[in-house]
């Protein structure tokens, strides 16, 4: 099971926010591309990159940001997410070197294009799902939909994509906990990937997910706790590799 930190992005600094609200958001280091290297160093074998503004505005805000992580560490694999609207946004992340492109509000927005963009892309288009008492969230998590993220996933599974993450948008930067039954239960009901996102704490819930990790959970993405330091990156890659 890959542990992949995530590094937030908002007007060019690294920051987490709570329950993803812009307004709540707390400063961690005004140089990304360090904060990726100081993850790389620790054992990172992906980054999770997130362009929150563009997540907001339906574009990118944070590219410049992010093609200098992707030149600076071109041997890890970088997922990125937010604001990914269109093909164009596509074909320019993945021409500067980014190896995964999650597309969010738009998937469930726009169901058509996943198929397309899954058969022009094979293998690099990840769907996140983001979704709060088994129904999926959209806008930056601003909106709350109809449509439960189970049905969803195994929609975009026959599209072709590659993976699906999965955030409990209640739990998000909460250091609450993951949502361990929840994603387990994601996991079973389709046979592509699922990345856990939203909650992880400590090393207690890489325990809980490794336990699980056969269902078919790949990965684990971890933000405040890591920048907080109630989980240390390193010592929880070594065991998240061994699930």
């Amino acid at each position: 099971m890959l542990l992949i930190p995530a590094i937030d992005l908002k007007e060019g600094k690294c920051v987490r926010l709570r329950q993803g609200r812009m307004d709540d958001d707390t400063v961690f280091s005004d140089d990304p591309v360090a904060v990726a290297g100081k993850w790389v160093a620790a054992g990172a074998k992906r980054l999770h990159l997130v362009d929150l503004d563009g997540a907001f505005a339906g574009k990118p805000r944070n590219a410049d940001v992010i093609h200098a992580i992707v030149e600076a560490y071109p041997d890890v694999p970088v997922q990125i997410g937010g604001g990914i609207r269109d093909e164009d946004t596509i074909q320019a992340y993945l021409n500067a070197g980014v190896e995964y492109v999650i597309i969010g509000t738009k998937a469930v927005n726009t169901p058509y294009f996943i198929r397309d963009v899954a058969l022009e892309y094979p293998r690099h288009i990840i769907v996140g799902l983001d979704a709060k008492d088994g129904k999926v969230a959209i806008d930056g998590w601003s909106k709350l939909s109809r449509h439960d993220v189970i049905d969803l996933a195994q929609h975009f599974e026959e599209d072709g994509v590659e993976a699906i993450i999965y955030t409990d948008i209640s739990r998000d930067g909460m250091m609450m906990g993951v949502n361990v039954e929840a994603t387990a239960r994601l996991a079973r009901a389709i046979r592509i990937p699922v990345i856990a996102s939203g909650g992880i704490t400590n090393i207690d819930d890489i325990k809980a997910l490794g336990a699980v990790a056969g269902d078919g959970i790949m990965g684990a993405i971890t933000g405040r706790a890591i920048y907080e330091g109630t989980l240390d990156f390193a010592e929880a890659a070594r065991l998240a590799d061994t699930f």
